[in-house]
């Protein structure tokens, strides 16, 4: 997703303040003596031409391939361990230049976790989810606070929780679903109370327990809290409006022509913008006002009002946008009132 451009897309997030009151490709990162580089699969027979049923990349792969809504691709890279070693700081900077969104690992040392988390921080475009039986590190790793790390605790971390949550949710249409309550193949619930999972939350963490009879992922949160479609809807509109307004480049040069520096080129801009956002509306991610009108806008200042050193560099600062994000409603608090006439 990392791309040469000419266009930069930034987002300020605003939050209210309180009343009183495809993109969807997973990578496994692993580790082995010999080590393999970056590689794309189709199912889990490709991966294991390359990776033995018993390695942990395959039972990362087939947790991912497992679910209901599996990926149409992943991609699989192992960290070499043996001779001339690569270290994890040294291959995190390079798999930012590699085609992917949500990052699985291996590994659960806690030292590696947040090393790869900080990186995923940094980059600010990717999302990384891990697996832990150790509240202990994830006390350690609440402390990060995190906006682009969520873990899955569970006992049982060998069959690759987090990669399953992967594959159940995440190639499923950006916008169009949250990451609570999905139930997930191969993994066994935990049998937990109330208290347990409201320490777990209280840890920045996810997990998977049975609610009404079914099997489901607890919440689906960040290790600071914030949602993690919230993130994966972000991401994916600050894509969408750099590849748009690019094509719109691209096509320009390729039809022998140009998008010119007055209010007729602007418009192509400002159009560009819009059809991303209003996809990103009918996706779910942007909120709809009462008569259903989405909650969005854009602002792209006549050639007029820019400044005339940035017309003669041939640089438009000034297009903005801002919406409403649709968020989803996971729970609700209902009143009845028994009558006796």
């Amino acid at each position: 997703m990392l791309s040469i451009s000419d266009v930069t897309v930034t987002i300020a997030v605003l939050k209210p303040t309180p009343i009183l009151g495809g993109f969807g490709k997973p990578l496994i990162l692993g580790a082995s003596v010999a080590g393999k580089d970056y590689k794309n699969y189709a199912d889990i027979d490709a991966v294991k031409v390359d990776y033995a049923a018993n390695t942990e990349e395959y039972k990362a792969a087939a947790a991912l391939f497992a679910q209901k809504n599996p990926p149409a691709e992943i991609a699989i890279i192992s960290r070499k361990t043996g001779a001339s070693p690569v270290t994890l700081a040294d291959l995190l900077p390079t798999l930012f230049l590699k085609d992917w969104h949500f990052l699985v690992t291996t590994t659960t040392t806690v030292e590696d976790l947040i090393l790869i988390a900080d990186a995923v921080e940094a980059d600010k475009s990717r999302y990384f989810l891990f697996r832990t039986s150790s509240k202990a590190d994830l006390a350690t790793i609440k402390a990060k606070n995190y906006d682009r790390t969520a873990p899955m605790y569970h006992t049982t971390v060998t069959n690759y929780p987090d990669a399953a949550w992967v594959g159940a949710v995440g190639s499923l249409p950006v916008g169009s679903v949250d990451w609570k309550g999905w139930t997930l193949v191969g993994i066994a619930p935990l049998d937990i109370d109330a208290t347990e999972l409201n320490a777990i939350h209280a840890l920045g963490a996810n997990t998977y327990v049975t609610k009404a009879g079914t099997n489901v992922t607890s919440d689906g949160r960040s290790v600071s809290g914030e949602f993690i479609d919230f993130i994966h809807s972000q991401d994916y509109i600050v894509y969408s409006i750099q590849y748009a307004v690019q094509d719109l480049f691209n096509q320009a040069q390729a039809a022998l022509s140009k998008i010119p520096y007055d209010n007729r080129g602007i418009a192509q801009i400002e159009s560009a913008v819009r059809t991303v956002l209003q996809r990103a509306f009918l996706q779910g991610m942007i909120a709809a006002n009462e008569d259903n009108v989405p909650l969005y806008n854009t602002t792209f200042p006549p050639r007029s009002q820019v400044d005339p050193a940035q017309v003669a560099a041939r640089n438009y600062p000034d297009g903005q946008f801002d919406f409403v994000i649709a968020g989803s409603i996971q729970q609700a608090a209902i009143r009845g009132t028994i009558k006796f006439v």
